[in-house]
């Protein structure tokens, strides 16, 4: 089994009770992406199959330990004709670290239709990543998610919004073929949506190293897409300040179709010379260090 299939199976061990298994880690802290993806798909198992979710919300309110099991608790706050509501909490011991609200809509609605346009960009083939220049936080994170096709575009490949602080635009997908099912897809996107946006708000700001954490998450899916193909996350980073930076992506299928957004505020405050950006696991700083 992938590694994005353990994260996405989780058991059942009560009407509206869930736990995530331990998935092996780089990480001394649960990914964020994982946690939320992990809630998603709680509250997914509780609502009728011909309802889809279309928003989340999520607060980060503690870290949680890549080494031990995650419950997730799911409350039916309201089931409309509709529109379903549900609120999951996922525990730890006792604490919750996150807290999401994930809003469900019944399939057949018509309405206006617009969309922004997908920007000019290489596509992902064209590109090679070059890791060497990359920050050691970075790095340590892209060997957490080495199951995902990730690949950044060179700013000068596209075109650059005069009004952005900070920008960033990067082709992604999964690597393990996912099931038809489109709960495996939308739970697989809320994980790599949290993959790389927070790092755009970094780009103006070369050599500096930062404390890195999710605060919150906000993603609304908007048009049927699939994980396991290329999708373009277009970033940028309105605002950084008081040690806290604001993200804002939006995700586009290979055919130029807007298919979610994505909107962040993630701690970036600064470090002290040495210390660690991302806490690594005991084992891997114990590997790492014997490598110096």
């Amino acid at each position: 089994m992938t590694r994005i299939n353990r994260v996405l199976d989780l058991e059942q061990i009560d009407r509206d009770i869930f736990r995530g298994p331990v998935i092996e880690s780089t990480l001394l802290r649960t990914f964020g992406g994982q946690v939320a993806a992990q809630a998603l798909v709680a509250a997914s198992r509780t609502v009728d199959g011909d309802f889809s979710v279309h928003s989340l919300h999520g607060y980060f309110v503690a870290g949680g330990r890549s080494d031990e099991p995650t419950i997730f608790l799911v409350d039916r706050v309201r089931d409309g004709r509709s529109f379903r509501s549900r609120q999951v909490r996922a525990i730890q011991d006792g604490e919750t670290l996150f807290i999401m609200s994930a809003s469900f809509h019944r399939s057949g609605d018509l309405g206006v239709e617009h969309a922004d346009r997908m920007p000019e960009v290489p596509g992902p083939e064209n590109i090679v990543m070059d890791v060497s220049g990359m920050r050691e936080s970075f790095r340590a994170l892209l060997e957490e998610w080495s199951d995902f096709d990730i690949r950044v575009v060179d700013p000068a490949d596209y075109p650059a919004n005069p009004h952005a602080a900070s920008q960033q635009v990067v082709w992604l997908r999964s690597r393990a073929p996912l099931p038809e099912d489109e709960t495996a897809h939308v739970c697989t996107l809320a994980y790599m949506s949290d993959m790389t946006l927070l790092q755009s708000a970094l780009v103006p700001h070369p050599g500096v190293e930062v404390q890195e954490a999710s605060l919150d998450h906000a993603m609304w899916f908007l048009r049927p897409f699939r994980a396991d193909e290329w999708l373009l996350y277009d970033q940028v980073s309105p605002s950084a300040s008081a040690g806290r930076a604001l993200t804002h992506g939006r995700i586009f299928d290979r055919s130029g179709n807007l298919v979610a957004v994505v909107t962040q505020e993630g701690l970036t405050r600064t470090l002290r010379p040495g210390a660690q950006s991302i806490p690594l696991s005991t084992s891997v700083r114990r590997e790492r260090t014997s490598q110096r």
